[in-house]
């Protein structure tokens, strides 16, 4: 008894010790550079937002802005898988420092190609820039996940995806400055924050290994991406990501499309958009603090359900400001519980295959957000409010996909470098 109450006050110790100022105090001064740059990017990162207006305003048309734009997603859910490879074969930093300096290359060149009679052209470029802006991001993940003690591993991700959100909540307001000056600006200056982070990396980043397939001698030697189609457990974890993201974006495509057709200013989208950056800044580290210790299966069951319990919100909300506002907090708590938690699952993996297991994790990330604008559009107009019931219906299913392919096959395998 004695022993087992001894197990149960060191694990209380050690859950106190893992809190938010634990980690900030654990973290290392190459994390603290990666994340950094991850921020700096971020706050650049313009195309994929403000792509279809500039296009507009350079004479395209609204057909050649939306296939633009397709090509840029395309190349970013590509360049997430090429990504891992790059980092399995040459190493984490080399990959940041070339997709990063790539990007800065392609982007400078895209306001010289904004001209219709070049859109040939534009969309390669477009396409070409989506694949190496993205191309970093397993390559940060797995740098993190290297770096950071494993302990702190999932408030790691936690971090990275404030820093993230932070890069997102300042660049809108950065953009609104420049386009007052010149839209070609937009382009420029996310060709400076790639190249001041691909600097970044080369200097401050750690130059680790690339991993190395360990030889076994057995007769199925199948690849890393044979492997990864095999593991039952993580396609259903990709499954669950797949729904999610496509039910995540929505608040951002069908839900202003509520607030118009039922009168409402859009003065509240803006308040929806405003209270979820905030909330997601102030309040994720403290809560994955809190969940960090629950189950991996049980942390992304519940909130993806509670993610898809606020969108379900949003049906019920349609008169109602407070309720609209309401179910953005729910939305956003339940990614708050689940994200760090995703993100961080991928690097479990053995070093032999994680960095491709994390950029099909992210590539799959990308393809939901990618086809989710146009699952809401249809929806919406099949539908109307009705999508709020189907998202909730599809949360229900993202969330058992997650309990059952985040579960882990046996305790020796709970986690793995």
């Amino acid at each position: 008894m004695a022993t087992g109450e001894g197990r149960v006050l060191n694990a209380i110790k050690a859950d106190t010790q893992v809190g938010v100022f634990a980690t900030l105090r654990a973290t290392p001064p190459s994390v603290r550079y990666l994340l950094g740059g991850v921020l700096i990017n971020q706050m650049g990162a313009f195309v994929q937002t403000f792509l279809v207006l500039y296009l507009a305003v350079s004479g395209f048309s609204i057909g050649q802005a939306g296939i633009a734009l397709t090509a840029y997603s395309v190349g970013a859910v590509s360049g997430t898988l090429l990504g891992g490879e790059l980092t399995h074969r040459i190493g984490p930093r080399a990959t940041i420092v070339g997709s990063m300096a790539t990007s800065a290359l392609i982007l400078g060149f895209v306001p010289w190609l904004s001209d219709p009679a070049r859109f040939g052209l534009l969309l390669v470029a477009v396409a070409m820039a989506g694949l190496a802006t993205q191309s970093y991001r397993p390559a940060a993940a797995v740098l993190l996940s290297d770096l950071m003690p494993e302990e702190h591993r999932v408030m790691a991700f936690s971090m990275m995806r404030i820093a993230l959100n932070i890069g997102a909540a300042l660049g809108p307001l950065i953009a609104a400055g420049l386009i007052l000056v010149d839209w070609d600006l937009l382009f420029w200056f996310d060709a400076v924050t790639a190249l001041a982070y691909a600097a970044l990396a080369l200097m401050l980043l750690p130059n680790t290994p690339a991993a190395r397939q360990e030889e076994k001698p057995t007769e199925d030697k199948r690849s890393a991406y044979a492997a990864l189609v095999h593991d039952g457990r993580y396609l259903l974890f990709l499954a669950s990501v797949l729904l999610g993201s496509v039910i995540y974006v929505q608040y951002t495509v069908a839900l202003p499309l509520q607030i118009t057709a039922n009168g409402h200013p859009a003065a509240l989208y803006s308040a929806v958009l405003t209270v979820s950056s905030l909330t997601l800044i102030l309040c994720e580290l403290k809560i994955t603090s809190y969940v960090r210790h629950w189950r991996p299966d049980v942390v992304g069951a519940v909130g993806t359900a509670v993610m898809g319990l606020g969108l379900a919100g949003y049906g019920l909300a349609t008169n109602s400001a407070v309720l609209i506002i309401l179910s953005t907090v729910v939305f956003v708590f339940g990614v708050m519980v689940s994200g760090p938690m995703m993100f961080a699952h991928p690097a479990k993996f053995p070093a032999a295959v994680k960095a491709r297991y994390i950029g099909a994790h992210q590539a799959t990330f990308g393809l939901g957000l990618a086809l989710g604008p146009t699952f809401g559009v249809l929806a919406w107009g099949a539908l109307a409010n009705g999508i709020w019931l189907v998202c909730g219906v599809i949360g229900v299913i993202a969330a058992w996909c997650a309990l059952a392919g985040m579960r882990e096959k046996a305790p020796s395998s709970a986690i793995s470098s």
